[in-house]
């Protein structure tokens, strides 16, 4: 009888020692997520076009994604192609509405230039006839590679079209490439560039009828403030003296 109440004893000492064991271990696991979530706070409050961006974000590629949800659409316009438009929105939208713009001529000039020349490289290797069609896309997508990737190193260029001449190369190896194999080429390019051109128009639109953000604003902005910092610290200085 006493060795059995010197057990329940023990065992409520020892559930009344793990209680405050087990709070400590979830208060600790607790205070990283804490902490993660008080700075994106402070990041909204900060500036709150921050969230507005990202809601536009989350508006853009949920307006693209109809046209993939749209049995008619999908059949007769886009077919495989229609990721191509979710993936534009997604590197086309921008902060600003300047970068948006930017970053969406670039991808639409530079994917429909890499797709012209894509089907030229495909005529110009079907005249070497099955055998030689291999290695001559082989060898022009190394020789458009090599080329445009060292035009990245153009401090103009890396400057402006940077993210585009990255299109083009990734574009024009996807067109050369597939080509081997495709049969319907012209309408496989014609249909990637309509993808994408219509994600950038969806981003564009997105960014600029839905509290569009200016880089121009946010320089005024700065501007004025170093200035009010630079006056203030003159007049400091000049009660000093």
């Amino acid at each position: 009888m006493d060795t059995a109440k010197l057990n329940h004893n023990n065992n409520n000492i020892h559930a009344i020692t793990l209680e405050p064991c087990n709070c400590l271990v979830a208060t600790a696991a607790l205070m990283p997520l804490m902490g993660f979530l008080k700075k994106l706070k402070k990041l909204a409050e900060d500036d709150p076009r921050r969230v507005i961006h990202s809601i536009k974000v989350g508006l853009g590629l949920s307006l693209v994604s109809v046209f993939y949800y749209i049995t008619p659409l999908f059949k007769s316009t886009f077919k495989d192609c229609t990721m191509w438009a979710v993936i534009t929105v997604v590197l086309v939208m921008e902060f600003t509405v300047g970068g948006a713009l930017t970053k969406g001529l670039n991808r639409a000039l530079a994917t429909f230039l890499a797709s012209v020349m894509g089907v030229g490289a495909h005529h110009l290797a079907v005249i070497f006839g099955e055998k030689g069609e291999p290695f001559i896309l082989g060898s022009l997508v190394f020789i458009i590679a090599v080329a445009a990737t060292f035009l990245r190193f153009v401090p103009e260029l890396r400057t402006r079209y940077d993210y585009g001449v990255l299109i083009f190369i990734l574009t024009f190896c996807l067109v050369a490439v597939s080509s081997y194999r495709q049969e319907n080429l012209l309408l496989l390019a014609c249909r990637r560039s309509l993808t994408i051109v219509t994600g950038v128009l969806v981003a564009l639109v997105t960014s600029i009828l839905l509290f569009p953000v200016w880089a121009g604003e946010d320089l005024h902005k700065m501007t004025a403030y170093n200035l009010q910092k630079l006056a203030a610290f003159l007049e400091g200085m000049l009660k000093s003296d």
